[in-house]
């Protein structure tokens, strides 16, 4: 790529980037001890790689920099405060399968390229959390992809032919057999597949920041407001100082548009969509034996739009992820908070009858970033500018896979996983504004009625 100036033009006003929106309602946070974050950027600092962005690519990106590069300064800045960014605020599954893949054999050879990257990505976590005796409720219990309808639990047939095509293992249950290891009666049929891993992310966050390598500085609460790149130089301006490095690792996925990068390609490959999670107080001996009293569990919906994720913790409580909305700003009104807060429990009531008396203690917001094609925007960026963007959601293993492979990448490190992740190629072109958002708007609003009946 030619040299590239890319310089944010702030909108007049107070607030010149909408950042994102970390407040402190997030559940997987306000249940964990309080936490002392690290210090924001003061004054001019020199370092030999900036990483912008400390979620799970973030990260990965830092770590591996440091391991290859262990006399290096790396420093790596995020607006918020690790865990309570976007990667602190999702349902925890940490998944070891690609799904919705398809049965042709590209499809399937695309598969298998996320497969090996899945699989190596969940395997550094698990190492890094049993190295450094992380305190995340990891556990590897699997999850159940379930359906409500007839015609969702007609498309779980597809995924079991896709599984075998993979020689995954799985087991297709009833509604009957769903319910002796959920508690609920609600679902008509789920796939089960045991390799996921179930956990809470902000505290995986929390203990991977926590054991970053020493060479490697973590400045919380440091939104850059102005990225210059020129001169074979990254300088990032910031509230109280700035930071210059030869070399960016961007990592902020959807937000990276704020930056003005690229003019207006990155922001025609990928938009942002706001999630919502709620999250139970701890069941009560009492009612835990009105569920059944079954082990943790997750279940993903075969309607990814309109259906409900779940999870049923090992500290005994039950997280509601649902709703989806297109939010160009970063943002959603009160009034759609307060609407899918009640839409939350009417999907908490109307699986767990029994749990009348439960109340939903925490309600957020997060946030992912969709590309149109599902692919991820990866790799060398511009010649001083290497990233990984466009979550597509399920990022926690597969971010952390990318992230250090965008390291690799940028060191010139030859590693055998880089050919899967160049094979999965970038994301194709959104249209330009207004016609990107009313085809967004337009796609959401047919999925929710095509999809009805799994709410």
């Amino acid at each position: 790529m030619a040299h590239v100036d890319a310089t944010l033009r702030p909108s007049q006003g107070s607030r010149p980037l909408r950042l994102p929106n970390d407040d402190s309602s997030n559940g997987w946070s306000a249940i964990l001890p309080p936490r002392t974050p690290r210090p924001a950027l003061q004054g001019e600092v020199v370092a030999d790689w900036l990483v912008l962005g400390a979620g799970f690519a973030g990260l990965a990106a830092a770590r591996r920099l440091a391991e290859l590069r262990p006399h290096a300064h790396i420093v790596v800045v995020d607006a918020g405060t690790v865990g309570n960014n976007a990667s602190g605020r999702n349902s925890g599954f940490a998944i070891d399968m690609p799904h919705n893949i398809g049965s042709s054999l590209e499809e399937l050879r695309q598969a298998a390229h996320y497969q090996a990257l899945l699989t190596a990505g969940l395997s550094e976590l698990e190492q890094l959390v049993g190295q450094h005796r992380i305190d995340c409720q990891w556990r590897r219990a699997g999850k159940y992809h379930c359906a409500v309808s007839p015609a969702a639990e007609r498309t779980l047939q597809h995924h079991v032919d896709e599984l075998r095509a993979l020689g995954a293992a799985h087991e297709l249950l009833d509604r009957n057999a769903l319910a002796a290891r959920l508690g609920t009666r609600y679902f008509a049929a789920g796939l089960y597949t045991p390799g996921t891993v179930l956990l809470n992310p902000a505290a995986l966050c929390r203990g991977l920041a926590d054991a970053l390598p020493a060479n490697v500085t973590l400045h919380e609460q440091t939104p850059v407001q102005r990225l210059d790149l020129s001169g074979g130089k990254v300088v990032a301006h910031t509230p109280q100082g700035s930071v210059r490095a030869p070399q960016l690792l961007l990592a902020a996925n959807g937000f990276a548009q704020q930056l003005g990068l690229f003019g207006s390609a990155w922001g025609a490959e990928t938009f942002p969509l706001v999630t919502f999670g709620s999250l139970t107080a701890p069941l009560t001996p009492e009612q835990r034996s009105r569920l059944g009293a079954p082990e943790g569990w997750g279940v993903t919906p075969a309607s990814a739009v309109t259906g409900a994720t779940l999870r049923y913790t090992d500290d005994h409580r039950i997280l509601v992820r649902q709703g989806f909305e297109y939010a160009p700003q970063f943002r959603v009104s009160p009034a759609v908070r307060e609407r899918v807060r009640r839409e939350h429990a009417a999907v908490f009531a109307a699986r767990f009858p029994q749990l009348a008396d439960v109340a939903l203690e925490h309600f957020w917001e997060g946030s992912i970033a969709i590309t149109r094609n599902g692919a991820p925007r990866w790799g060398r960026l511009a010649p001083q500018v290497h990233g990984v963007a466009g979550c597509n959601g399920a990022g926690v293993v597969k971010f952390t896979a990318l992230g250090a492979l965008a390291a690799d990448l940028a060191l010139g490190q030859d590693h055998p996983l880089l050919a899967h992740a160049l094979a999965l190629g970038g994301p194709t072109r959104m249209p330009p504004q207004p016609f990107m958002g009313l085809g967004v708007r337009a796609y959401i609003a047919r999925e929710k009625w095509l999809g009805r009946a799994e709410v």
